[in-house]
């Protein structure tokens, strides 16, 4: 055997030949499914990523990591300003006063102070007095109506305390202010009307009224009135339009007229 033929034995025997395997053109294509990758495992490595990659920059307490820049920074100088201040000025004029503030709220009450020292006596005051007014009349003689209004005047003095009742004018004037309750007492005319009323000054306050009949009897009519000082109370007879008239004699009294001071307007 010649030396080729020894080496091409040799390298049979350690490179042995599979008669049973198809040849490299007709194997199967590899799986291309194989290098596809679904969507939710791209997320899914992409979450991973981000997880690996963050760190800690913004924790309480730190200062985020400085991060690099190409920019260049230029340097400021800082020039202090005291060194360059003048000297003190002399004082301007004093401006206008501004508008006044809204009121503020109320403190709380301070503290109270030291008593003080016991004064002086003071002079003497006048005696107290107590004011009371009251008075009483009568007529005894008839009156019966006429062509304009008549004043009841009265002939016969009963009470008359301080005089205040004026026997000529037939009127009460007051010089106490206070209530006052009045009456008034007349005597009816046969046949004929009674038409009276009692007057606080120019007007009628309420009416004594009896109708013509053929018996005479008493009629009465009272109140009380508020008065002031200066205040006048008087009773009249009605004008002649109707024929009335009230009845008295001269021998006893059928008309009276009577008035007193209840309470004093210093005591309401």
């Amino acid at each position: 055997m010649t030396k080729a033929s020894v080496w091409v034995l040799l390298l049979l025997c350690s490179c042995p030949l599979d008669f049973s395997r198809p040849p490299y053109d007709e194997r199967k294509a590899p799986d291309p499914s194989w290098d596809r990758v679904h969507p939710k495992d791209h997320q899914q490595d992409a979450r991973r990523r981000e997880v690996r990659e963050c760190r800690r920059c913004c924790d309480p307490g730190e200062e985020p990591p400085h991060q690099y820049s190409s920019q260049q920074y230029k340097v400021v100088p800082q020039i202090n300003i005291t060194l360059l201040k003048g000297e003190k000025g002399d004082i301007g004029e004093r401006g206008h006063y501004g508008k006044s503030g809204r009121a503020g709220q109320m403190g709380p009450p301070g503290p109270g102070g030291v008593k003080g020292s016991k004064g002086s006596v003071g002079l003497p005051g006048e005696p107290c007095k107590s004011y009371f007014a009251a008075f009483s009349v009568a007529r005894k003689k008839g009156l019966q109506s006429n062509d304009y209004y008549q004043t009841l005047v009265f002939d016969r003095e009963l009470v008359n305390l301080y005089g205040h009742f004026n026997m000529f004018t037939g009127k009460f004037y007051c010089y106490v202010p206070g209530i006052y309750y009045f009456s008034l007492n007349v005597h009816t005319w046969n046949q004929k009307e009674t038409y009276l009323h009692v007057m606080h000054n120019e007007q009628e306050v309420v009416i004594l009224y009896a109708q013509p009949s053929d018996r005479s009897i008493m009629q009465s009519q009272s109140l009380m009135l508020e008065l002031e000082s200066g205040d006048q109370v008087w009773v009249r007879l009605f004008k002649g339009e109707r024929e009335n008239a009230i009845f008295s004699d001269e021998f006893d009294s059928y008309i009276t007229f009577n008035g007193h001071l209840i309470k004093s307007k210093s005591e309401l």
